[in-house]
């Protein structure tokens, strides 16, 4: 196998008994022990983690005051990328604090620190849903906020002493200062502690130890395990791997990223950033393809008036769940409903005459007489 070999395990498939062992025993001890990768309560894609300040200004207290408006700002910015297409994000570049502000619904401190006039923090942001979709419809920007299912990302580093996973490892440093939990396509990196080292090795992973990965796949509660591999090409460039199929789409990510400063640590950085973003992309496609498709459905699809008599208001609702539960019947809308019968509108991606057959096998009659429809059970 090639170092750089990288891929992607999904599902429970696991050949040997042996693998199915290790994922059943692995899979107790986690439930007794600590589980770092419990999904968290309350993430979304309108939470922004991470935003960096370093604010000067008379005092402590105002540079922190400046800080936290520049932090709304950045995170503001970074939710546009996230969720709206490049192009839409740069037509509001011109929001002002004041507005962005407004938007915001909380804020957290994740590290800080002060001195005479100065304030350096770590943040996170969470805006309003409601205010940001709100917005973006006035402003005519499309956006996207069904998140990708969570994808854990082993990253392997393979140095000029062997492949590493929990220690020394630039490429894991890289993907976990990413802070993409909440991002539209949600990265997990595993926190490395006792359990992990135990479960999988550096070789392992290369080795695409299905059973191993599949454990850690359960750990932290994700659709997809993904091995990232990743080594120095010269002292300020990083040549990074990732291949196979994912819940994105089919990734095949072969590149060399080259800092012009920073070195290795900042090559890494811009290969796992641009990793995302192009995974990112993939999701993006997906779901517009998914729009799309149902939008042309919607556009082609058969609505009938249809009067449906019945003797009882018993028969009417068996008459009813047998209609909604055919095959191809999209909705079923009551406009009116007496004594004796039923007004209904009835939505369906087939055209009237196959919708007729469809009935059939659920012993419903659909008969057009004098221009109007009727529906009957038999």
């Amino acid at each position: 196998m090639s170092q750089f070999n990288a891929s992607l395990f999904q599902g429970s498939s696991t050949r040997f008994i042996g693998q199915r062992l290790i994922v059943f025993c692995l899979a107790i001890l986690f439930a007794i022990g600590t589980f770092h990768g419990a999904r968290a309560e309350g993430r979304d894609v309108f939470t922004v983690k991470g935003i960096a300040v370093d604010v000067t200004d008379k005092d402590a207290a105002t540079a922190k005051i400046k800080a936290i408006t520049e932090a709304q700002v950045k995170a503001f910015h970074i939710l546009l990328q996230r969720i709206a297409s490049p192009e839409a994000a740069s037509r509001l570049k011109g929001l002002s604090a004041r507005d962005i502000g407004r938007m915001m619904s909380s804020l957290s401190v994740e590290e800080e620190r002060t001195g005479p006039n100065r304030y350096i923090g770590r943040l996170t942001i969470r805006f309003s849903p409601r205010k940001v979709r709100a917005l973006l419809r006035n402003k005519g920007v499309g956006y996207i906020t069904e998140r990708a299912p969570r994808i854990l990302i082993i990253p392997v580093w393979q140095g000029p002493d062997g492949p590493v996973l929990w220690a020394d490892n630039p490429w894991l440093e890289a993907w976990r200062n990413l802070h993409a939990e909440d991002a539209l396509v949600p990265v997990i990196i595993p926190a490395g502690d006792d359990t992990d080292q135990q479960t999988l090795s550096a070789q392992d992973a290369l080795a695409g130890d299905a059973g191993r990965l599949q454990a850690l796949k359960l750990r932290y509660d994700t659709e997809g395990v993904l091995v990232a591999v990743a080594g120095p090409k010269g002292e300020n460039a990083v040549r990074a791997v990732m291949t196979g199929p994912s819940p994105v789409g089919t990734i095949a990510f072969d590149k060399t990223y080259i800092a012009p400063e920073g070195g290795i640590a900042e090559a890494a950085r811009m290969a796992a950033q641009r990793f995302h973003e192009v995974m990112t992309y993939k999701w993006k496609k997906k779901v517009m393809a998914k729009r799309a498709a149902r939008a042309r459905a919607q556009a082609t699809a058969t609505r009938l008036k249809v009067i449906v008599p019945f003797n009882s208001l018993r028969e009417w609702q068996a008459i009813r769940a047998r209609l909604a539960s055919t095959p191809g019947v999209a909705s079923v809308d009551v406009s009116a409903l007496s004594g004796t019968h039923a007004e209904v509108t009835v939505t369906s991606s087939l055209s009237a005459a196959q919708l007729q057959d469809a009935l059939r096998a659920s012993r419903l009659s659909l008969r057009n007489s004098g221009g109007r429809w009727y529906l009957q059970a038999y």
